[in-house]
C-alpha cells in the first residue's frame, strides 16, 4: 500500500482531498529574525557533483529546485569549511569562491527559502573499504566499521579547526546564507566528542559531559562571535546511537541540556545512528516503521530550554508531518529525501494535490548512488533530479504525434507511458498480467515492500490523465503489436532468470525447480507454516531475494540461504545490506556461504547436498520441502526481431534492455518515454 492509500488521499484529480491544508505544517516561522514561509526543511542531503570542491550548476540547480518546490529552509551538504578538507569533494568555503556562493545563495533566497551550510567532519568515520590514514578524532580509537584510527586532536589543533570554521561561516554570510548546522551526530567528528564510547580524553576535551560537549560549546560561540545574532545556528546531535557505552536517550538529553542552556542555537535536530553496525540506524529504510525517530524525539524535546525542535527520520507524508507540528511534538519538519524523490512535495501538498506527489520509497538508492556507485545522486522516484525542469514536472509537447506501444505495464513501461501520453503522444499499453506493476507488484507483496506500489500508482495515475490506453490480462506477441500499427514500440517485456549450472538440463526442461519470481506466488498464498527445509540459492545478491527469503522464512521451519560468494548482499550499499545482514541472523535464515547444490535422483526424496565451491566438502539438507533460484536475468525480447524487420522502431528499457535495479527501470523508462 502505497502512502496516499494508506493515509486516505484521493487518487484522482477533482475529487475531495482528505486534510488538503495542512494548517499547521504551513504556519510560518521565525529563525534568528529570519522568517520562514512555512515548516519545511530540506535536510542535507550529499549530492556528489562538486568533484573540483568548487560551486557547480548543479549543485545550484538542485537547492534551487527545492527552494521553488515550496520548502522554507535548505540545508546543503557538509561543506569544506576546514583546511584539512581541501581533497574532499565538497565545496571548499575557505578558497572564498565567491561567485558560486552568492550565485548559489542568490537561487535560494531570491525564491523566499532560507540557505544554510552544513558544518561537519567525519572524523575517524569511514564507510568505504581501506582505512583512512589523515583522519582525526577525539581519542586514537578504531572507527567501529572500518577500524580506522584517528589522529588524536591536540587543544590547540581543536582551536585551530573552531577559528577555521568561523572564518568560514562569515564568508557564507558575506555571500548571502542565512545560517550554519552543526553535523554532531550520525557519528561524525563532533560526536566522536560527545560520546564515552569515541572519547576517552584526559583533559578539558574529555571525562564529564561537560567536558566532551566543549568544542560544540566553543565552535557554537566562534560562530556568534564571528557571524551574530541574525545568522541561523542549527544543531544536529545523537538522540540514539545505537551503541554499548555511548549515546542512547537518557544520554542525549544530558547532551542537549548543556547546548542548549545557553540559548545561542536557533534549534535542534536529533539524528540517529553512528559509523558502526548501526549506520543503517543513519538512514532508516522500509524494513521499519515510519517516522522510526519520533518516540525518541518526543522524549527529548523536553530537554532543549525552549530552543524550537526539528524533527526528522522517514517522515514522507504531509499528513504524518502536519501530525507531528500538530500535536506540538516540533516546531519545524526535516524532510531529506521525500525532497531528493520529489522537490514539489511542499507544493502539492499546499495545494491539496498528495495524489500527484511522487514518494521517496525509503530504499536508500540515493545513499547507494553516492557511497557505493560514486555517482551524483540518483532517485528511482525521480529520474530528473537537478535538472532546470525537475520541480513539478510536465514534458513539453511533441512536435508530431505517434502511436505508441508499450509492451509491459511494470514500472519501466509505465514510466514511458505516462510521459510519452503527457507529451501528446496515442499511447497504448499491452500488459500480461491484470494488474500493473510487473515484478514490482510482487516485489509490494513481500517484507518492506509496501512503498514501491507509490512508483506504479503515480505512473498509473499521470498515465490515465493524459489519456493513455490500457489493455491489461493479454500477452502480446509480434503479430498483435503489428495490427496496432504502431509508429514506434516501447519493449518493457522484462527478463527471464537463468537457470544455474548444476542444474541438470532435464530439469530445466521439466519445470521442477523454480526461478524465485515463479515461486513465490505459491509461497505467499499458504497462510500455514510448512514442515521441512526451504532453500534459496543466491546469485542475485540484490534487495529483493533477501526479502523474499524473510516471506520463505515465514512459512517454513527452516530456511538455508547458499551463495557460492563469501558473504550474501554484496550488491546492495551498505546501509541496506546492514539491515539484511541483521534480519537474517535474527530470524535465524542460514547462509551457507562459497557453495553450491548438486543435483541428484536424491534430490526427489528430498535430499540435497550442498558443495563448496574449493575444497568440495559436503553439507547435507536431508528434508528438502522447497528448492528455488535468484540468478542473473536475461532480456525477453525475442519477439522483437520481426517488429524490426518489419521496419517498426523498437525502443527496449528496464530489463528488456539491461537487466538491474528499480532504479535503472524508471531511468530508461522516462528517456524512451522523452525520445519517441
Amino acid at each position: 500500500m502505497s502512502p496516499k492509500q494508506r493515509l486516505g488521499a484521493t487518487t484522482a484529480p477533482g475529487e475531495p482531498m482528505v486534510n488538503a491544508n495542512y494548517t499547521a505544517l504551513f504556519t510560518p516561522f521565525e529563525l534568528a529574525g529570519k522568517r520562514l514561509r512555512n515548516r519545511i526543511t530540506h535536510a542535507s542531503m550529499s549530492l556528489l557533483v562538486t568533484p573540483n570542491g568548487r560551486v557547480t550548476e548543479q549543485f545550484i540547480q538542485y537547492h534551487a529546485n527545492r527552494a521553488a518546490g515550496g520548502a522554507a529552509l535548505t540545508v546543503t551538504e557538509p561543506l569544506g569549511m576546514m583546511r584539512h578538507q581541501a581533497k574532499l569533494p565538497r565545496v571548499q568555503v575557505w578558497r572564498r569562491d565567491d561567485d558560486g556562493l552568492k550565485r548559489l545563495a542568490d537561487a535560494v533566497e531570491s525564491q523566499d527559502c532560507r540557505l544554510l551550510g552544513q558544518i561537519q567532519d567525519a572524523g575517524r568515520g569511514r564507510h568505504y573499504p581501506g582505512r583512512n590514514p589523515e583522519a582525526i578524532g577525539a581519542s586514537a580509537l578504531p572507527d567501529d566499521l572500518s577500524w580506522t584510527v584517528p589522529h588524536a586532536l591536540t587543544p590547540a589543533e581543536i582551536a585551530e579547526l573552531i577559528e577555521q570554521t568561523a572564518e568560514s561561516a562569515s564568508h557564507l554570510k558575506q555571500c548571502g546564507f542565512s545560517g550554519v548546522e552543526i553535523s554532531a551526530g550520525h557519528g561524525h567528528l563532533f560526536h566522536q566528542f560527545l560520546s564515552p564510547r569515541s572519547n576517552q580524553r584526559r583533559d578539558r576535551y574529555g571525562g564529564s559531559w561537560e567536558a566532551r560537549t566543549l568544542i560544540v560549546r566553543e565552535l557554537v560561540d566562534a560562530l556568534r562571535a564571528a557571524c551574530g545574532t541574525d545568522f541561523i545556528i542549527g544543531l544536529k546531535l545523537p538522540g540514539d546511537d545505537g551503541m554499548p557505552d555511548s549515546i542512547g536517550p537518557a544520554e542525549a538529553g544530558i547532551i542537549a541540556d548543556l547546548l542548549t542552556r545557553p540559548r545561542d542555537v536557533d534549534y535542534v535536530c536529533f539524528a540517529s545512528g553512528a559509523h558502526a553496525r548501526t549506520l543503517e540506524m543513519h538512514t532508516p529504510d522500509r524494513f521499519g516503521p515510519p517516522m522510526p525517530y519520533m518516540p525518541f524525539i518526543r522524549q527529548l524535546r523536553h530537554s532543549l530550554n525552549n530552543v524550537p525542535l526539528m524533527a526528522l527520520g522517514r517522515i514522507t507524508d504531509p499528513a504524518e508531518a502536519d501530525g507531528i507540528l500538530a500535536r506540538g511534538e516540533a516546531s519545524l519538519i526535516a524532510l531529506g529525501r521525500p525532497l531528493v524523490a520529489d522537490p514539489a512535495w511542499p507544493n502539492k501538498a499546499a495545494q491539496g494535490r498528495t495524489w500527484d506527489i511522487r514518494y521517496c520509497l525509503s530504499c536508500n538508492t540515493c545513499w547507494g548512488a553516492i557511497v557505493t556507485m560514486h555517482v551524483p545522486i540518483a532517485c528511482v522516484n525521480n529520474p530528473r533530479v537537478a535538472r532546470p525542469d525537475e520541480v513539478d514536472f510536465r514534458p513539453p509537447p511533441a512536435q508530431t504525434r505517434k502511436r505508441v506501444v508499450v509492451v509491459g505495464a511494470g514500472i519501466a513501461g509505465m514510466e514511458a507511458a505516462w510521459v510519452a501520453a503527457a507529451r501528446g503522444h496515442e499511447v497504448i499499453v499491452l500488459g500480461a498480467s491484470d494488474t500493473i506493476g510487473g515484478k514490482a507488484w510482487l516485489r509490494e507483496k513481500l517484507p518492506g515492500g509496501e512503498t514501491v506500489s507509490s512508483i506504479y500508482d503515480y505512473q498509473t495515475t499521470a498515465a490515465t490523465r493524459a489519456g493513455a490506453r490500457l489493455m491489461l490480462g493479454r500477452r502480446a506477441d509480434a503479430a498483435d503489436v503489428r495490427a496496432l500499427q504502431p509508429d514506434v514500440v516501447i519493449m518493457a517485456t522484462g527478463a527471464t532468470m537463468i537457470p544455474p549450472d548444476w542444474l541438470p538440463q532435464e530439469v530445466r526442461i521439466a519445470g521442477w525447480v523454480p526461478d524465485l519470481r515463479a515461486a513465490l506466488p505459491g509461497v505467499l498464498a499458504h497462510a500455514a507454516r510448512q514442515a521441512g527445509t526451504a532453500v534459496l540459492f543466491d546469485a542475485d545478491h540484490s534487495e529483493a531475494t533477501y526479502a523474499a527469503a524473510e516471506a520463505i522464512r515465514a512459512r517454513f521451519d527452516r530456511v538455508v540461504l547458499v551463495t557460492p560468494r563469501d558473504t550474501i548482499a554484496t550488491d546492495v550499499q551498505l546501509v541496506t545490506r546492514q539491515g539484511i545482514l541483521r534480519r537474517m541472523a535474527e530470524q535465524r535464515i542460514e547462509v551457507v556461504t562459497l557453495s553450491e547444490p548438486r543435483w541428484s535422483d536424491a534430490c526427489e526424496d528430498g535430499r540435497l547436498e550442498l558443495v563448496n565451491i574449493y575444497n568440495g566438502d559436503v553439507r547435507v539438507i536431508d528434508d528438502l520441502a522447497l528448492l528455488t533460484y535468484a540468478t542473473p536475468r536475461v532480456p525477453d525480447d525475442a519477439w522483437a526481431a520481426p517488429l524490426l524487420a518489419a521496419g517498426i522502431p523498437v525502443i527496449p528499457v528496464g530489463d528488456a534492455r539491461a537487466p538491474q535495479e528499480m532504479l535503472f527501470a524508471t531511468a530508461s523508462g522516462h528517456a524512451a518515454g522523452e525520445a519517441v
